[in-house]
């Protein structure tokens, strides 16, 4: 059986579950929500195929499944003793701070007795809390907003296993489409060649070989990338010292399907190679 790293995320309702899950998903977690903990031995089963190219898997579990309480402390056992690396994060907050939440978004407490959300909440504590005690790591969101959640979950999870922390995303946009709203840096790659005016290569989009070999092909090209490197490798340390975790960086060029695909794709790679979590989303690529 391969080495597979299995987080649970478990808590109360509001208190950022979801948000924790999209944060383990964001730093290359194989990620579901709402896992029928009867499953998880099949589940985990499957992901440790040798075959598949999964190392590390969470998953939410909570009360929205009748069955979980009766069920988890046997299912958790018997898997940490058929040898699983079971990690549970127990998500938790005042009451003050759920209660404000489900104001905040209208939703009932799943627990909640004829629409007391804090009787709701009083109930789900004192349920869950031999889960609580049980837990690994528990992570207390009362002031936290989600950018802060999803800093703390990351490096909590990433300590142990990287030195390197900062998770780089990596978007390419077209201008005309408009800017990405959560960019930290943008860099405008317009000057470069532009392959829309080649009618061999304009069908194309930035991931062929020819449109990479257009757009780099230039001395100004080669200097850019290497100056770019640069830039890059400055900045990121500096990043990571101040304890920031994530920098979104936006390559546009006016149509985002030829040049800011190139650029992505090379900056990238680079600090792939350099062992950094990159994800890479071109948004504008299939766009006309």
């Amino acid at each position: 059986m391969k080495e597979l790293k299995v987080v649970v995320i478990t808590g109360l309702s509001g208190s950022g579950k979801s948000t924790a899950l999209r944060a383990l998903e964001d730093v290359g977690f194989f990620c579901v929500d709402n896992l029928p903990v009867a499953l998880l031995p099949k589940f985990l089963e499957i992901q440790s195929d040798p075959a598949k190219d999964i190392s590390q898997v969470a998953m939410v579990m909570d009360l929205r499944e009748k069955s979980f309480l009766e069920k988890y402390a046997r299912i958790f056992s018997k898997m940490r003793e058929k040898g699983y690396n079971i990690e549970i994060l127990f998500v938790d907050s005042s009451d003050e701070a759920l209660v404000r939440r489900f104001s905040e978004t209208r939703r009932r407490h799943p627990l909640s007795v004829k629409g007391s959300v804090m009787e709701g909440i009083r109930l789900e504590r004192e349920r869950l809390a031999p889960l609580k005690k049980m837990a690994d790591k528990t992570i207390d969101t009362t002031s936290y907003n989600v950018h802060q959640l999803k800093d703390a979950v990351q490096r909590y999870f990433l300590a142990a296993s990287r030195t390197k922390k900062l998770v780089i995303n990596i978007t390419s946009f077209g201008y005309r489409n408009g800017l990405p709203v959560d960019a930290d840096l943008v860099l405008d790659v317009r000057f470069l060649p532009n392959p829309h005016f080649v009618p061999d290569l304009r069908p194309f989009d930035g991931h062929q070989q020819q449109v990479r070999d257009y757009v780099l092909g230039s001395k100004e090209s080669d200097a850019f990338i290497d100056k770019l490197f640069d830039l890059m490798e400055f900045l990121i340390p500096l990043y990571e010292k101040e304890g920031k975790t994530n920098i979104n960086v936006a390559v546009g060029c006016t149509g985002g399907r030829h040049r800011s695909v190139v650029v992505a794709n090379c900056l990238g790679g680079h600090f792939a190679d350099k062992e950094y979590i990159v994800n890479i989303n071109h948004r504008d690529i299939g766009k006309s």
